[in-house]
């Protein structure tokens, strides 16, 4: 079936998982950086590493039993918080988000609502950030942010966290570049270097966080925009997947 992951996309994702878990148990255990190389390695190896585990199982988005599996993979997440296992929680987290943005992908029928959403997002984001109830929450209430989002571990136990939202649509796009024959691995490479670019822009201008998905959504066009403006002006054409 054309979903199913191919040998060579399965061993190397038991390759890239083993090493992304080892370093996410090794990780605490290693002594402190200085801040800059802190924020270098999650912004240019441990994120970049993790996100890649997405680009292998792409095809998998095509799958039905996706959404399925984000719901169950959101109620492991919530008992392995309350059982305390921090590290299988983070990945059930992360795979949650993940098979939710890849299922939301199916009720896309045109590529032109993925533009549009593309552009919707950062604005609400923005707002939310700034002024709405992510606001809140990073303030007032950190801990709760840091139960529902996921964590890329750096030495000496700290993290870089990307909430659920940001995971979704960074999958969701990823699969519509897939789904809308964009260019995928340039899509992922991309967004990927956007969100490295959030952590280190947050760090150099000194605020505890910034809005990542208009920095998301400039990760997706950038590298598509020529095919986008060539396939919005043509007429339309149903979408394969």
């Amino acid at each position: 079936m054309p979903g199913r992951l191919d040998a060579r996309r399965v061993a190397a994702f038991l390759v890239v998982a083993a090493v992304v878990v080892t370093w996410f148990i090794v990780a605490p255990h290693i002594g402190h950086l200085r801040l800059w190389p802190t924020i270098l390695l999650v912004s240019l190896v441990v994120m970049p590493g993790t996100l890649l585990l997405v680009l292998i199982a792409l095809p998998l988005w095509r799958e039905r039993w996706i959404f399925p599996a984000a719901v169950v993979l959101a109620l492991v997440a919530f008992g392995c918080a309350q059982a305390g296992w921090g590290l299988a929680g983070n990945f059930a987290k992360l795979w949650a988000a993940v098979f939710a943005g890849w299922a939301f992908v199916r009720l896309f029928e045109e590529l032109s609502w993925v533009v549009l959403v593309a552009l919707v997002i950062p604005l609400v984001d923005i707002i939310s950030v700034y002024r709405g109830p992510t606001k809140t929450i990073t303030e007032h209430h950190f801990h709760v942010y840091t139960a529902v989002a996921i964590a890329f571990v750096v030495p000496g136990g700290a993290a870089a966290y990307l909430g659920p939202p940001d995971i979704l649509f960074y999958a969701l796009f990823l699969a519509a570049a897939q789904r809308f024959e964009l260019r995928v691995v340039w899509t992922w490479v991309s967004m990927t270097a956007m969100y490295g670019f959030t952590i280190i822009l947050a760090t150099a201008v000194h605020v505890d966080g910034l809005p990542a998905l208009p920095f998301l959504s400039f990760g997706f066009l950038l590298p598509n925009v020529d095919l986008l403006w060539t396939r919005l002006r043509r007429p339309k054409t149903p979408a394969t997947g």
